[in-house]
């Protein structure tokens, strides 16, 4: 007698299609960084100038493979992109939690006090709000010496406005909710309702911001290093990239689509998670209010 059985793998969901899709798109971006940062070297990144301008799946004569092509310098495109994941999305990843943390907090401070500090927040907010932002990152980067400290730390303090206002006016209607007024009512002081109860209401709100904000950050830091005030020239940043390819886009399109296909495919993956988490958030309020 013999038995057939079947067995179903399950493969693990989140239960929003595009968060699963944009978590997948990200997870290979992580992997190509962390194989970026343990196994390749600074001589992955030299080039060799008989190889310069060879198209993708070139195969040199010493047996080196160019599977996306050689840059004006003979440096392979696909290393150079791998060794642009440190510069580009490490930027944009340090100015987004500057962002992020800025931005709650301010945002915080004003939804909580009555007082002339609301007004004050809100009026600051304005007048940063009113400030060109591409334009005062293009004065700082310029007033100061060009590296990855100075570009996240422009980007990250200059873009927190539209976190502030969004969590500003999240924070206000969570305050008016039950189990806040009754914390206030047992005399539980400020900062513990302010971390203990406002800021886990405020959490998907702050994963969807801080999802397009990498995104939105990764272009900026992009568009600044192409204008050359971003990372060093040397640096093999994706901004850079696109820069050198301007020469070449007849002779060598493959210069500027290779660090525009990476751009663009990182870019896709946040907004993909950004909105899944916005998604499941919509769900899970519904099933509350059911």
């Amino acid at each position: 007698m013999t038995t057939n059985t079947s067995s179903k793998i399950k493969i693990p969901s989140t239960g929003s299609l595009q968060l699963d899709l944009g978590l997948v798109m990200f997870f290979v971006i992580v992997i190509a960084l962390l194989v970026q940062l343990i196994f390749l070297g600074e001589d992955f990144l030299d080039g060799n100038l008989r190889e310069r301008l060879k198209p993708p799946g070139y195969d040199g004569p010493q047996g080196g493979y160019h599977v996306f092509g050689t840059d004006q310098l003979g440096r392979d495109l696909f290393f150079r992109v791998m060794g642009g994941l440190p510069w580009s999305l490490g930027i944009s990843g340090v100015a987004v939690i500057c962002v992020a943390v800025i931005g709650t907090t301010i945002g915080l401070i004003g939804a909580w006090y009555e007082n002339w500090i609301r007004t004050t927040v809100l009026l600051g907010v304005s007048a940063m709000i009113a400030m060109p932002f591409l334009v005062l990152a293009l004065v700082v980067t310029a007033l100061f010496e060009r590296g990855f400290w100075t570009l996240s730390l422009t980007m990250g303090f200059i873009a927190w406005t539209a976190v502030s206002r969004v969590i500003y006016a999240e924070a206000r209607g969570l305050l008016t909710r039950e189990y806040v007024l009754a914390a206030r009512l047992f005399g539980v002081s400020k900062w513990s309702i302010l971390i203990f109860h406002i800021l886990p209401g405020l959490r998907p709100t702050i994963l969807v911001m801080a999802a397009f904000f990498f995104a939105v950050l990764l272009i900026i830091e992009s568009a600044l290093s192409f204008l050359g005030l971003g990372a060093p020239l040397n640096a093999p940043s994706w901004g850079n990239m696109l820069s050198d390819s301007r020469q070449y886009l007849v002779i060598a399109p493959w210069m500027m689509l290779v660090p525009a296909i990476t751009i663009v495919w990182s870019v896709i993956s946040l907004n993909l998670i950004g909105d899944g988490i916005a998604e499941l958030s919509r769900k899970r309020a519904r099933a509350v209010e059911v």
